[in-house]
């Protein structure tokens, strides 16, 4: 499946840096790293299959796997002749970030955000695809909210918080059931240390979805050079909440 994708700083030659975001996300949660790292990177943004303006895709339940999810990516980078390439991922994003580092060659450098190497399996994702399948994100939206941002943010940024509301809503049934299914099969716990490229682990102290353990235990887990991060406050979003803090350690770790 080739994305729907969004490419800033293209005049700066080099490899691309590759940002992946959350499940129920568009390329829009990343505008203040594209602003930031544009000005002196080529960024290129993706959004997930069913997700923004990518596709939807064509799917039995309990059929798509990471390789699907990672082959998307690959197809795309393909289509916009992009072959080695940085890659930034932001929870579901981070997952595919972590396959990618495992399985493909092309991967240079890796900045693992807010993610796992293990998301709770089928427990946890099957009734959340099951529930998206029939009634689409309004169910879940404002538990999204709440998991994405403080609730300090959200009473002091009302228009925005509305705003990355209707971003989740945005997002069909079929495509966030299908990146779902994956996360159900998601465990890389075991494998963290095939994973030799340079990586960012970067954790927000107020995260309930993946604490700052988890990006501890993908930081230890790693057997290249790491730089582990914490940034504070924060909830599951920090790209959204404190851009300034997240930026800063893109800029540091790409330099």
């Amino acid at each position: 499946m080739i994305l729907h994708s969004v490419s800033h700083g293209a005049e700066h030659g080099g490899e691309p840096i590759v940002f992946l975001g959350s499940i129920a996300s568009t390329t829009d949660m990343w505008l203040p790293q594209l602003d930031a790292l544009s000005a002196g990177h080529h960024v290129i943004a993706l959004d997930h299959r069913g997700h923004g303006l990518s596709p939807d895709p064509d799917v039995a339940p309990g059929e798509t796997t990471f390789d699907d999810l990672a082959d998307d990516v690959l197809s795309t980078l393909d289509s916009l002749g992009v072959d080695r390439f940085h890659v930034v991922g932001l929870s579901l994003g981070g997952a595919i970030a972590q396959y990618l580092a495992l399985t493909s060659p092309r991967v240079i450098s890796a900045a693992f955000l807010c993610t796992a190497a293990y998301f709770g399996g089928p427990e946890k994702w099957n009734p959340r695809a099951e529930l998206t399948r029939a009634q689409g994100l309004e169910p879940m939206a404002d538990g999204v909210i709440d998991f994405w941002l403080t609730q300090g943010f959200q009473e002091a940024h009302p228009a925005t918080t509305a705003a990355y509301r209707r971003m989740v809503t945005s997002t069909r049934g079929t495509g966030y059931a299908s990146c779902s299914d994956a996360l159900a099969h998601w465990d890389v716990r075991e494998r963290l240390a095939e994973i030799t490229v340079p990586v960012l682990a970067l954790a927000a102290v107020d995260d309930q979805s993946t604490p700052p353990a988890a990006l501890k235990e993908i930081a230890d887990g790693v057997t290249g050079p790491v730089t582990y991060v914490k940034v504070s406050p924060g909830a599951h979003v920090p790209a959204i909440e404190v851009p300034e803090q997240v930026n800063k350690a893109l800029l540091e770790f790409f330099g």
